[in-house]
């Protein structure tokens, strides 16, 4: 009898291990979606924010929160990191998914263009050292956070990326 207990034990013990394994896998080997926003202020400048991390420019923009849909991650991390409000979403720039386009962890990220409004202020100072506007043609595209490089050339070639 205790050889059966033990045998019923030992394999209740390896299928939750089996579970275990396969929750784990799914929360810690599946990439996180995140959104990227190309702000463009009702004069036609850019906004960018220079991280605090790195130190570099980079577009506003984080990870999508349990319950959210894009256009609210959108929306809640303009106000966050740069203050200013969503007016409207106009263009899908965007889906990028390379498993090393952010040296932190495996995201897929959606950009979006976006006309906003509103003053420039840092909320997020944790995150945020800095906030500026830009003109087209005078980004600081060289060594920008993660893929953003490659997300601000393709809005401005005028692509729809999926990469």
């Amino acid at each position: 009898m205790f050889l059966f207990f033990f045998a019923t034990v030992v394999q209740s013990t390896r299928n939750l291990w089996r579970v275990g394994q396969t929750v784990l896998g799914i929360i810690f080997r599946h990439p996180i979606t995140g959104a990227s926003i190309i702000p463009i202020l009702p004069d036609g400048r850019i906004v960018l924010i220079k991280r605090r991390d790195d130190g570099c420019w980079a577009l506003p923009g984080g990870m999508v929160d349990w319950g959210e849909d894009i256009p609210q991650t959108v929306n809640r991390e303009l106000i966050e990191e740069t203050g200013l409000e969503l007016v409207q979403i106009t263009r899908l720039v965007g889906v990028y998914s390379a498993p090393d386009r952010d040296p932190r962890i495996h995201s897929i990220c959606v950009v979006v263009e976006a006309k906003v409004q509103g003053k420039m202020e840092i909320q997020d100072t944790l995150e945020v050292m800095e906030i500026q506007a830009f003109p087209a043609n005078s980004l600081p595209l060289g060594k920008m956070a993660h893929d953003h490089t490659r997300q601000l050339q393709d809005y401005l070639n005028g692509l729809t990326t999926l990469a």
